[in-house]
């Protein structure tokens, strides 16, 4: 069995039985998890074996870890700085930042991978306009070629740690005030300006090697009427052709309020595979998730199926192992110093 192209959530800290069935879906590519799935490391430790025991490929296992404010576990985890903190210290110690941001990223990463998390959906590559509500300190920097190179250190050592990264939220989500998470953003900027800026990240992390990009439930009308999530003309003919991006698209959350332009839960999902990306996710709407997977139908793609492989963690060591490791504890002295 394949990966499928849904990522759906689950209610608790353990896998009910309606959750392990809808798991075993063909149409099912991969969990997020969220602070409530989270007690301990050892029980987050057995929930992702068991969600990775369900199915051959084992299914994707991701979180939104990106440190700050947007950090889903914390008790037994190491606190992350913001992004902010590291485009900071850019302005004070160049080497210094890009040291920092690789060890961040490795952290992040090694103790995600050490209790069976795939993945985080990391990096952040908005810029820091100074008037986005729901990115504001996630972003590293105003400045895209700073964005960039603080993020190609942060997926350096996430990839050191044997993670993939995923840039977000495509083409740029910083240059509107209002949250797509309870509204519908539109950035009123023409093609010219959001591709020499707000892209240039994504241009430069694409370049690097990123394995993954998130785009935004924001509409750029000056460029396509629908959000970036759902417009064929961002997620085709800019990210793919433009850019050369062979790596893994993921929605956006569907339930989000930016999302519901594209229409019913089921609609969003037909409209974002078709635009371009490769899985969507459906979360905190069990029956939305539901829905999805029986109207879907016989849904197909083998160049998504080769895409998401890749954003297995090729991580094989244990929690033991990693806090007895000199570079963890040196890592941990790092951050602590910093934040």
């Amino acid at each position: 069995m394949s990966l499928g192209p849904v990522m759906v959530d689950l209610a608790g800290t353990v896998l009910s039985p309606e959750e392990r069935e809808r798991l075993r879906h063909p149409l099912v590519g991969g969990v997020i998890l969220f602070s409530r799935n989270y007690e301990s490391p050892d029980q987050l430790e057995r929930l992702a074996g068991d969600i990775h025991g369900l199915r051959d490929p084992r299914l994707l296992v991701a979180v939104d870890h990106e440190g700050g404010r947007v950090q889903r576990f914390r008790a037994g985890f190491t606190a992350l700085p913001a992004a902010a903190r590291l485009g900071a210290l850019y302005g004070e110690n160049v080497h210094r930042a890009r040291h920092t941001a690789e060890v961040c990223g490795w952290l992040m990463a090694s103790e995600l991978l050490a209790v069976g998390v795939d993945f985080s959906f990391a990096p952040v590559l908005d810029l820091d306009r100074g008037v986005s509500q729901v990115i504001g300190d996630r972003a590293f920097h105003a400045n895209p070629e700073i964005v960039a190179d603080i993020a190609h250190a942060y997926m350096v050592g996430m990839s050191h740690a044997g993670m993939a990264a995923t840039g977000k939220h495509f083409p740029g989500h910083g240059g509107v005030e209002a949250d797509s998470h309870v509204a519908v953003p539109r950035d009123e900027r023409p093609f010219e300006d959001i591709f020499a800026e707000d892209v240039l990240p994504f241009a430069r992390m694409i370049h690097y090697g990123l394995a993954g990009i998130m785009p935004a439930h924001v509409i750029y009308p000056r460029v396509d009427a629908n959000p970036a999530g759902f417009s064929a003309f961002w997620l085709k003919e800019v990210l793919r052709q433009r850019l050369e991006f062979q790596g893994v698209i993921f929605s956006d959350d569907l339930s989000m309020e930016g999302a519901k332009v594209a229409g019913d839960v089921l609609d969003r999902a037909r409209v974002a595979l078709e635009a371009g990306c490769d899985m969507a996710l459906v979360c905190n709407d069990t029956r939305g998730a539901d829905r999805v997977l029986d109207g879907l139908g016989n849904y197909d793609n083998p160049v998504s199926h080769l895409r998401l492989v890749r954003m297995h963690g090729r991580h094989a060591g244990t929690r033991q192992e990693l806090v007895r490791d000199e570079r963890y504890r040196q890592a941990q002295r790092m951050i602590r110093s910093i934040s």
